[in-house]
């Protein structure tokens, strides 16, 4: 993520922007009636419930235990004039203990009926708690299936003290869906926290006119039917909840591929129709170089989407960085693909390692410059270490807090302490192990002190002294 708003203040180069603290194939299925919320019993068969929260400290209730998703089928319908959203979310998971009962995470929206394979369950709403009963107790290691039928105006989260509007934002022609840190419970039932990732499969209806995009590539191509128009989207590798997205609107779209021959679909608002190929072209040369850095695309396609919905921040959505209502330059698009591999292919364990996220992307910012000849990556941490009373001295970017997530010390003091390794190591090393990190690591999840072992153990040193200094100690490193 890039919170372009504030950081426009601190800036001094264009390399340094974020120096500031910081989803129908039909329109619903009629069959699932209109009931609301069961109000039956809990559940008095044996088992245990599976927890409210997947066990992050920082985000107790983010995230649900007891179970793993494989995979989500969404199919969505969505009526801009409206606002309405209609739907249906089939979940494939396996149970991690036996489960008489367990969560997911929705907020507003109604449901109508949840089935669990394929038998009417009870269920219940407290906050974003949608706690589903099944008629029989799922058995530890047993896949199973889950369909929610939902609807409802979906509203995004509003949190201007730290992560401003996010989740599903309805606009004038469609909808701007980012959902960094907790968002996708906007729009569709989930376990919603980067712990646990899945593949997606979306099914989305509009009306004729207006384009839906979503992550991974199209299946096939758009299917007119009755003044709606369906566009089905398959994401066929893993991805963490708040990536996914399903952006609509009356956009221009240019596709082709990147010159090593990997498809990409750049689209743009009207109203910023003067960024559409500046965007393809940038987004195919950005992801082709990071592709020699960090090692082979992850994914199947890359691109990016400008709308018009002034968000102040771009996210990194998987295949398709999202650019809230501003033309990006080559930095902040530098920092989106980076994300693809830092973030997205390899995604954190708990919030409080975002730096393994925003560290990386804004250090990949610091090589692009490097690449394209301007300012050195050595000389960009030189000018941030020889501000003396920059404020995140006193933030370790090691532990993200909870209530200042983006803080600018996640992004550039995350950075720097990249590039004090890289100097520490040596440049052959460094980036062997930028490789071999994301090779190990493909598609899972990571920590801190598992990137720390494999820099001890590629580059044969004792690194324990310089990780405390940059990421654990809330002073400005004197020594390391």
């Amino acid at each position: 993520m890039r919170d372009i708003g504030r950081l426009a203040l601190a800036s001094t180069t264009i390399f340094s922007l974020i120096a500031s603290t910081a989803c129908t194939a039909s329109s619903g299925e009629s069959g699932d009636g209109g009931a609301g919320p069961s109000s039956k019993p809990a559940s008095t068969a044996p088992g245990t419930a599976g927890a409210a929260g997947i066990g992050d400290p920082d985000f107790p209730k983010d995230g649900n235990g007891g179970y793993d998703v494989r995979h989500y089928r969404l199919k969505l319908g969505y009526e801009p004039a409206a606002k309405r959203l209609d739907a249906v979310a089939s979940i494939d998971a396996t149970a991690l203990q036996d489960l008489s009962r367990f969560n997911l995470d929705l907020t507003g929206l109604d449901v109508r009926t949840i089935k669990v394979d394929g038998a009417p369950a009870a269920f219940s709403r407290e906050g974003h708690e949608l706690t589903v009963t099944p008629a029989k107790t799922l058995a530890a290691g047993r896949p199973f299936a889950v369909r929610v039928a939902y609807g409802g105006r979906p509203e995004p989260i509003r949190d201007a003290d730290n992560l401003g509007v996010y989740g599903f934002i309805p606009t004038a022609d469609g909808a701007f869906v980012t959902c960094q840190p907790n968002g996708a419970k906007t729009w569709f039932p989930a376990n919603d926290h980067p712990a646990d990732k899945a593949t997606f499969d979306f099914e989305i209806t509009v009306p004729k006119g207006v384009t839906a995009l979503a992550n991974g590539e199209m299946a096939g191509r758009p299917r007119e039917s009755g003044g709606k128009t369906t566009f089905v989207w398959r994401e066929r590798h893993p991805m963490v909840t708040y990536l996914a997205t399903m952006t609509l609107g009356k956009f221009q779209l240019r596709e082709g591929r990147t010159a090593a021959g990997l498809p990409n679909l750049a689209a743009a608002d009207p109203e910023y129709a003067s960024a559409l190929n500046d965007l393809y072209t940038l987004s195919g040369k950005i992801t082709d170089y990071w592709s020699t850095v960090f090692g082979p695309y992850p994914f199947g396609s890359t691109g990016g989407v400008v709308d018009d919905y002034a968000a102040g921040y771009a996210l990194e959505n998987q295949t398709k960085p999202m650019y809230g209502g501003f033309d990006p330059d080559e930095g902040i698009i530098a920092h989106e693909l980076a994300h693809q591999w830092f973030g997205n292919s390899l995604s954190i364990k708990r919030w409080q390692e975002l730096w393994l996220n925003e560290g990386f992307a804004t250090y990949a910012e610091w090589l692009w410059s490097e690449h394209k000849g301007e300012e050195t990556a050595e000389q960009i941490f030189q000018r941030h270490y020889g501000s003396l009373e920059s404020p995140m001295w006193e933030y370790p970017p090691g532990k993200a807090r909870p209530d200042d997530l983006f803080n600018n010390s996640v992004y550039t003091r995350g950075g720097m302490t990249l590039h004090a390794l890289r100097q520490r190591i040596g440049d052959k090393t460094f980036f062997d192990l930028l490789r071999a990190y994301t090779a190990r690591y493909k598609y899972g999840a990571v920590t801190t002190d598992e990137f720390i072992a494999m820099a001890e153990e590629r580059s044969g040193k004792q690194l324990d002294g310089l990780f405390q200094a940059w990421l654990f100690t809330p002073q400005r490193p004197a020594s390391w």
